[in-house]
């Protein structure tokens, strides 16, 4: 059986990641009702950490610890990643050592390098290019608040950045429509909308995008390592903040979703995070219960 890697949204067929969103409702009913369920136990992961985080660290540790396993933390200063030791070489150590991988870091094609030479599989918590995890959560929460997210219509505000790069992923695995309002010049890939034109399309005026939107989703306007580009960026997406005023034009029982941490004034109002609509809470905690489905996936039944 060859191993399973978790890199994009696109290593799992739809029926799985619908498993995957099911199972992580499930576990999260099991940890409340106050159920033990230890399947991971003796087993560890191990985190690279080239891009720090307080919820893809927590929610993975957490999810080892309740899981009966273990979890081993290695930060820029515990690992060079491509630097001094070549990711190959690193991959083949390191997978004989722990029974997941779980990395973070910057260039995509990191994670690509080290799947390809390691004897476990491996998880993408996150490149410039995609973040799958996020997703999981994400898809699961819709799930939770309004049912299948088959067929709605999904829209991305702000930067065609790494994560409105999963959500084209999504939107063809999930089956549901996808808007993109960027403004010129912050558009994702063009190879990736090209290939899922079907169901995603660019609509640089937020007002009209919105329109009956049933989720609206945004990020930061200037991820990690773009700080530089702050000032510029501000002036680029000043007229694309989600604010409860815009989500008053989406659908009636539409909600937003952002994977924080957010910067209020912003991508979003000062007040959008306190409005009825905003699921983001759940939505943070459900990292915690969707990458615990993963890791069960992946180290007990994968396919």
């Amino acid at each position: 059986m060859s191993t399973r890697h978790f890199l994009t949204l696109m290593d799992f067929g739809a029926d799985e990641l619908r498993y995957l969103i099911q199972r992580g409702a499930e576990l999260k009913t099991m940890l409340r009702s106050g159920q033990i369920h230890e399947p991971l136990r003796g087993k560890s992961l191990g985190m690279i950490f080239e891009k720090s985080s307080t919820r893809t660290r927590v929610s993975f540790e957490v999810a080892m610890t309740q899981f009966g396993g273990a979890s081993v933390f290695l930060s820029p200063r515990d690992t060079q990643l491509g630097r001094g030791e070549p990711i190959e070489d690193s991959a083949r150590v390191l997978s004989r050592m722990v029974d997941a991988v779980m990395i973070r870091t910057f260039e995509h094609h990191k994670v690509e390098t080290f799947a390809a030479h390691s004897h476990v599989p491996v998880i993408n918590a996150l490149t410039d290019d995609f973040h799958p995890c996020q997703l999981l959560a994400d898809m699961q929460t819709y799930a939770e608040h309004r049912g299948s997210i088959q067929g709605s219509k999904v829209v991305w505000v702000g930067d065609g950045n790494n994560m409105c790069n999963s959500y084209i992923n999504a939107a063809r695995c999930f089956d549901f429509e996808l808007v993109i309002a960027a403004p010129e010049g912050f558009e994702p890939d063009n190879q990736l909308l090209h290939d899922h034109s079907d169901r995603v399309r660019v609509e640089p005026d937020v007002h009209k995008a919105v329109a009956g939107a049933h989720l609206v989703v945004t990020d930061v306007w200037a991820s990690m390592g773009q700080e530089a580009e702050q000032n510029d960026r501000v002036g680029a997406f000043a007229s694309y903040q989600v604010s409860p005023a815009l989500m008053d034009e989406a659908d009636p029982e539409a909600i937003f979703m952002h994977c924080l941490p957010a910067h209020r004034g912003e991508e979003i109002s000062t007040d959008m995070l306190d409005d009825p609509r905003a699921v983001v809470w759940d939505e943070a905690e459900n990292r915690l219960h969707a990458q615990k489905a993963l890791l069960e996936f992946l180290l007990t039944r994968q396919g």
